[in-house]
């Protein structure tokens, strides 16, 4: 069979490059006579793996010294709760954007631990914008203010980083990876793996160091980030080939896609052909604001429920699978995230132009 083009929004589509060295490693990785997945997490040959990817990372990212990267499980939800049980450390306050479902989880889950505020939502014109936010927006007291930089779920995307009195805490599960960010206007960054980077798993944290060692009392030490680094990333056995991929992929972006700027203006020029075929016609309807546009997660509905349907039904019928938008908006949504092929997207435009001729609204 040959491969779709695989739309899904996580986990979601790999490079096959990287698909193919893992095939031809999955036996015998490196001489070593076992798979990754069978290795010893504390032995010569991973220790190798998991610090190759560390070191990719900080040169994709340009992660400075005094910033920690960690390996971690429990996916980017736990970190909604492992955010305010490592961060609420001076007044036991934080300030949040919502602008999408997984910032809403990220600051319900955070009130049960201290005081925190909402600052602005996008959730009165159903999370099509980004809130426009200064400065003087945030609290001088509050511990951290956080963001969820893209909205995987409404296509929306932060077209700015706001500047923020208290440390910056940003997910960016579904962006991470996908153009160059200035890592110093984070306190800390996280990501879920299995959108951009890996298989699912997988879990990215970085941040600053003066945030370490100041983890609640009550912080599960899974949680403490501190105790993560101090042990670098191997207090318990780590998601050792989620790691190990996620490494292959770092240097398919420098060494194939041209770093993290090649990789942006890669990912512009698909979503251009998305987004400029959707702003011509009217048959399908992308409702987010032009500049909250994201890159990663494009939406688009026909505005009827059962041509919706159909549509995902013979998109995949032809090869362009998980098409469906997510439940609670309905219509369609199509991630090309970084390992997506330009090509699918030209063939996925197509596929929506003979679509709109053979089923012709009213």
């Amino acid at each position: 069979m040959n491969r779709v083009y695989n739309f899904s929004a996580g986990p979601s589509t790999l490079p096959e490059k990287v698909l193919e060295i893992t095939a031809s490693e999955l036996m015998n990785y490196n001489g070593s006579g076992m798979s990754v997945m069978e290795m010893s997490h504390r032995s010569s040959v991973y220790e190798t793996i998991i610090q190759d990817c560390e070191r990719t990372l900080r040169r994709l990212m340009q992660i400075p010294d005094n910033y920690k990267v960690l390996f971690l499980q429990g996916g980017a939800s736990t970190q909604f709760a492992a955010v305010p049980l490592n961060l609420l450390s001076q007044n036991g306050k934080a300030d949040y954007v919502v602008t999408g479902q997984f910032s809403k989880k990220a600051y319900s889950e955070a009130k049960k631990y201290g005081d925190i505020r909402l600052v602005a939502s996008s959730e009165d014109k159903n999370n099509t914008y980004i809130p426009r936010l200064t400065k003087e927006d945030f609290r001088p007291d509050a511990d951290y203010v956080h963001i969820c930089f893209n909205n995987t779920i409404f296509g929306t995307k932060w077209d700015y980083i706001p500047e923020t009195p208290a440390p910056l805490v940003a997910d960016m599960s579904s962006c991470i990876l996908s153009e160059p960010f200035d890592v110093t206007k984070f306190g800390m960054i996280y990501a879920g793996a299995q959108k951009n980077m890996a298989p699912a798993g997988l879990t990215v944290v970085i941040i600053r160091e003066d945030l370490l060692g100041n983890a609640s009392p009550i912080c599960p030490t899974m949680l403490d980030y501190k105790v993560m680094a101090d042990n670098g990333s191997m207090y318990n056995t780590p998601p050792c080939w989620c790691i190990y991929v996620a490494g292959l992929v770092a240097k398919w972006v420098e060494e194939d896609m041209g770093g993290l700027d090649g990789m942006k203006a890669y990912n512009q020029e698909k979503a251009e052909v998305l987004y400029d075929y959707l702003d011509s016609q009217d048959y399908y309807k992308n409702p987010n604001e032009k500049a909250a546009r994201s890159m990663m997660n494009v939406t688009f509905v026909t505005g009827d429920k059962d041509l919706d349907a159909k549509f995902a039904k013979e998109a995949a019928a032809a090869g362009f699978v998980n098409l469906k938008g997510h439940r609670s908006v309905g219509g369609m949504r199509a991630s090309i995230y970084n390992a997506m092929p330009k090509e699918g997207v030209v063939a996925l435009v197509e596929f929506m132009k003979q679509f709109a001729k053979d089923n012709p609204k009213g």
